[in-house]
């Protein structure tokens, strides 16, 4: 009983196996700097962000200055 199992499977290993035609994979569009996005340069964004970040310190302090959180030392 076997024995015709494995002769069954050497038999179906002979036969060639057809396989479908594999397509190359499409070329990716090149991705855009950030350069090219905002139209700046990388000082004029670093300093984009530095302005950002400072004012963000600046309402952050206010807002506990006004909520009471922290007195003012006078």
């Amino acid at each position: 009983m076997l024995d015709n199992l494995r002769n069954q499977a050497s038999f179906q290993e002979d036969e060639p196996v057809e396989t479908p035609d594999v397509k190359p994979p499409k070329q990716r569009k090149p991705r855009r700097g950030l350069d090219k996005m905002t139209g700046m340069t990388a000082p004029q964004r670093f300093a984009l962000a530095l302005m950002l970040f400072f004012i963000v310190c600046l309402f952050g302090t206010l807002l506990l200055f006004i909520s009471g959180k922290v007195l003012l030392p006078f």
